[in-house]
């Protein structure tokens, strides 16, 4: 089965996308293109998946660089394959032949170039590191390798939609601590529910840091279980776990 690899204008001087489910060699829950090592699928099946996203990008598998995610505001700059785990939620490079990877499955996967300076990013936006700065960061991370805010364009890709998450008033109440103003990204649903628009908080804040251009590609991952992995479909669906789906960007 063939790639399906979403990519946006925006993006378009530089090789990347934000790929599906689909072209996979994962079963079971896992059914497709699962690239993440976290999950409990067959390590040398994610490591096959992982190879054929390496290809689409034309490069090495082992010139496809992913950090240990852990929903922080830490961005980091890589020159090539870690030796070790590195803990960040961004990551950025101006190495050519190299490409910078984040997993997600609702969370926001941004990604992010600079292709006058030759300056790319990714990061894993999820709502706690979108919070905390995490786009900032991974902004601010590029500038060190002579990107320039305004040149930046920077693209959030299929991600969990306002209509299908759900929180709780204490979700939102971490949110209006911050800022009375982000208020605006949650509408009311059933009892004490809220629905928090994720995309839209991600935009807000790509914004904010004064990047050139910021756009959401508009996929819902929860809506469509045969293209998207999610979590919080798993969760609805009682299913032992979730595969995750890649986001990668090269020079």
């Amino acid at each position: 089965m063939t790639l399906e690899i979403i990519t946006d204008p925006a993006l378009s001087d530089t090789p990347h996308g934000f790929f599906t489910r689909a072209g996979g060699a994962s079963s079971g829950v896992f059914k497709g293109l699962n690239c993440g090592y976290g999950s409990s699928d067959q390590h040398d099946i994610v490591s096959i998946n992982r190879e054929r996203v390496a290809a689409a990008l034309d490069v090495p598998a082992d010139r496809l660089v992913s950090v240990h995610q852990v929903h922080s505001a830490d961005a980091v700059a890589v020159d090539g394959p870690l030796i070790r785990p590195v803990k960040a939620d961004g990551l950025v490079t101006a190495t050519p032949g190299v490409a910078i990877s984040v997993l997600t499955a609702d969370c926001q996967p941004v990604l992010f170039a600079d292709a006058r300076a030759g300056v790319v990013g990714a990061a894993h936006a999820g709502w706690k590191g979108a919070l905390d700065g995490v786009l900032e960061a991974t902004v601010r991370k590029m500038e060190e390798l002579g990107a320039t805010r305004a040149n930046i364009a920077a693209v959030i890709g299929p991600s969990i939609s306002q209509r299908n998450y759900e929180v709780g008033p204490e979700f939102m109440d971490r949110f209006l601590a911050v800022d009375p103003h982000f208020g605006r990204f949650f509408v009311q649903g059933r009892g004490d529910r809220l629905h928090f628009d994720l995309p839209g908080f991600g935009l807000q804040q790509l914004r904010h840091c004064g990047v050139g251009q910021a756009s959401w590609t508009r996929h819902c991952t929860y809506d469509r279980s045969a293209q998207f992995y999610s979590y919080r479909r798993s969760v609805h669906n009682k299913e032992a776990d979730y595969g995750r789906l890649i986001a990668a960007i090269r020079l």
